[in-house]
């Protein structure tokens, strides 16, 4: 008697390329379903099957959306809760990723050295990110405001406890509601989330002239190749690039 299992699987599996080919779903939503499918089939029905050796989706290669400078000013400015502004502005100012912003501890601040330590980021590593000067005044000012021992961003709590009673850091997806209220407000129609700002803070370094090695390390990439995408995002650097061009061959003539 065939094992109704593997009826159910194959089924599942032609669910699976429906999603490609007949509902057009993304590469990842269609390489999670795969993955799901191909996990009961060989774990736990312990059989083999070569089609999910040959089937696997393109990778997508997406550029990210960027915000330009008086668009990141713009979006900023329209942050109503101090809390929430000093936070993103760090997040833009350091190109941390959300939950390195919302975890900064008072301890990661080097206010000699002027740079921030960013504990336990994107593959359990550390890295030093330059802190700017008026950036180290604001977030002084912040903490002036609840004295946290810990905490840079602490939870909001009851009014009758004190700012520094609070347990642990505020909610990433208060940062979240309060980034895509201040996005709508400001009338910029690019689909930008948080993470946009470290996007725009490695885009905008770029046009700045920083080396791009330099960028990945406080961007904290593993990989040159994930910090060269940022060449492709910004039409400063190409226009550079076309004027180095232009004066290496410009004494080339017919």
């Amino acid at each position: 008697m065939a094992d109704p299992r593997i009826a159910s699987a194959k089924k599942n599996c032609a669910s699976t390329f429906s999603l490609r080919n007949d509902k057009h779903a993304s590469s990842s939503a269609f390489t999670i379903a795969l993955c799901g499918i191909k996990f009961f089939y060989q774990q736990t029905l312990r059989r083999e099957w070569t089609t999910f050796d040959l089937v696997r989706p393109a990778r997508e290669k997406k550029l990210p959306v960027v915000l330009s400078t008086d668009e990141v000013r713009r979006v900023l400015g329209c942050l109503r809760r101090p809390r929430y502004r000093v936070c993103l502005t760090t997040i833009y100012c350091c190109g941390s990723r959300l939950q390195e912003g919302v975890h900064l501890q008072v301890r990661d601040i080097d206010g000699d050295r002027m740079v921030v330590h960013v504990r336990h980021g994107k593959g359990a590593k550390d890295r030093y990110v330059p802190l700017p000067e008026w950036t180290l005044k604001m977030l002084r000012q912040h903490w002036s405001t609840h004295r946290h021992p810990v905490w840079l961003f602490p939870a909001p709590i009851r009014a009758a406890l004190p700012p520094s009673a609070a347990i642990g850091p505020m909610s990433v997806s208060g940062v979240q509601r309060a980034f895509k209220a201040a996005l709508q407000e400001s009338g910029i129609q690019k689909p930008a989330t948080v993470h946009t700002l470290r996007h725009s803070y490695a885009t905008h370094l770029l046009e700045a002239g920083i080396n791009l090695r330099l960028i990945q390390a406080y961007l904290g990439h593993s990989s040159p190749q994930a910090t060269a995408i940022y060449t492709h995002l910004t039409r400063k650097t190409e226009d550079l690039a076309a004027e180095a061009i232009n004066r290496v061959m410009g004494d080339l003539r017919w």
